[in-house]
C-alpha cells in the first residue's frame, strides 16, 4: 500500500504530452502576438504592391520625359493627360464596354494615377480598394489578349484589394489616424 509520504518521493512520470502542451501553448501565444504586431505592415505592404502596379501603369500613360541620375533614365510625367499612344490603345486595343475610347483613356489613365495614391496613403482605402477592384475586372474584361501570367497578376491584384475593402486599410494608415483623432 502506497502512502502519502510515497506519493510525494516518487511524484508520477509525466507523459510526453503533459509536457509539451505548456510549450505549445507559449509557442502559439507568441505567435499570436507576432502576427498581431505584423499585421499593419502587411496591410500597408498589400496596399503598396497593388498601388505600385496601377499607378506604374498610369505613368506609362503620360510619360513624356526623363532625366538620367547615376546611370539609370527616370521618367516623369509632365501632365497627367493622356498622351496620343493612350488613346490610340484604348481606340484600337482596349475595348472597354459602355465607354468611348476617349472617355475611357481619361477616366483609365485618372484612376490609375490618383487611386493608388488614396490606397497607398490609407485614406478612403476601402472606397479607393473598390474602384480599383472594379477598374481591375474592367482591365481584365477590355483586354482579351491578355496572357496568362498578366490574367495572374490581375487575380493577386484583385486579391489583396478585395482583402483590403473586407478588412480595412489597417494601423499604418491616414484612415486609421483620422479616426483616432475623431474618437478622441
Amino acid at each position: 500500500m502506497m502512502t502519502a509520504t510515497d506519493t510525494f518521493a516518487n511524484p508520477p512520470q509525466h507523459s510526453f504530452w503533459a509536457k509539451i502542451v505548456p510549450v505549445a501553448k507559449k509557442a502559439d501565444a507568441l505567435f499570436h502576438k507576432t502576427a498581431k504586431l505584423l499585421t499593419p505592415v502587411a496591410d500597408l505592404l498589400a496596399r503598396y504592391w497593388v498601388a505600385a502596379a496601377f499607378f506604374a501603369s498610369g505613368l506609362t500613360k503620360t510619360v513624356t520625359g526623363s532625366f538620367m541620375l547615376f546611370g539609370h533614365a527616370f521618367n516623369y510625367p509632365l501632365s497627367v493627360f493622356p498622351t496620343d499612344s493612350t488613346f490610340t490603345l484604348f481606340e484600337y486595343e482596349y475595348h472597354v464596354p459602355l465607354l468611348s475610347p476617349t472617355l475611357a483613356a481619361y477616366l483609365g489613365t485618372l484612376a490609375e494615377l490618383l487611386l493608388p495614391v488614396f490606397l497607398l496613403l490609407g485614406l478612403g482605402t476601402r472606397y479607393a480598394a473598390l474602384a480599383l477592384f472594379v477598374f481591375n475586372i474592367l482591365a481584365v474584361v477590355s483586354y482579351p489578349e491578355l496572357m496568362e501570367a498578366g490574367l495572374k497578376d490581375h487575380q493577386v491584384w484583385g486579391l489583396l484589394l478585395l482583402i483590403t475593402i473586407c478588412h480595412g486599410p489597417g494601423k499604418l494608415s491616414l484612415d486609421y489616424l483620422i479616426g483616432r483623432l475623431v474618437r478622441r
